[in-house]
């Protein structure tokens, strides 16, 4: 019974582990798919040069993901990259030379940006897709817990239940026995009093 009681707490734990697991997977995973399409946005924004609204709505995505993910792109970008993308993210519109004067153009900035924009899509697409697996394998090694721990609780429930009936059959026979002894010794006390008398 106690190793069942155990066996039943290890699966609620494992469970409830599990569960907190997959919520946090889950709000990593939209987090980072959010920042993998505001990343891919702007990617595309910069390869076709375009300014304007659609750099105002890049920049706002970005920041979010900035803000999200500070830690992790502190660890990707060098601190020239680090600064290069503050400023873009600043004033993109210096990014983007309305007219371009005579040996000056958008590209070595706004490909600079773009190919730092472009590394850090990679990188999270890498970092999700290895997210992914991770989750599938931590789900996998959950499923096998859980079902080692039913068998488990099943082979002890059916132990239990076994020594139950042991225990019922046990008792049943003492009773007999008892009834049997009561018996016998009435049986006896009847023919030591019909002993006696004939003696007499």
């Amino acid at each position: 019974e106690v190793e069942v009681e155990k066996n039943q707490k290890s699966l609620d734990q494992a469970t409830a582990n599990r569960k907190k697991e997959l919520a946090e997977f889950n709000e990593d995973e939209k987090d980072t798919l959010q920042s993998i399409s505001a990343l891919k946005s702007a990617v595309t924004v910069l390869s076709k040069h375009n300014g304007g609204a659609a750099l105002l709505d890049i920049q706002a995505a970005l920041r979010s993901t900035f803000h999200i993910h500070q830690e992790k792109i502190a660890g990707m970008l060098s601190a020239k990259e680090s600064k290069t993308v503050q400023s873009f993210l600043q004033s993109p519109e210096d990014y983007f030379d309305a007219e371009p004067t005579f040996k000056q153009s958008y590209a070595p900035q706004s490909g600079e940006i773009f190919g730092i924009l472009k590394n850090m899509l990679s990188t999270f697409e890498a970092d999700l897709s290895q997210a992914q697996k991770d989750e599938m394998q931590s789900q996998s090694a959950y499923e096998q817990l859980k079902a080692a721990k039913e068998d488990e609780i099943k082979e002890g429930q059916d132990h239990l239940e076994e020594k139950q009936e042991e225990l019922a059959n046990t008792d049943e026979s003492l009773a007999n026995a008892k009834e049997d002894l009561e018996d016998t010794r009435t049986s006896l006390a009847a023919d030591q009093a019909f002993l006696a008398n004939l003696k007499e």
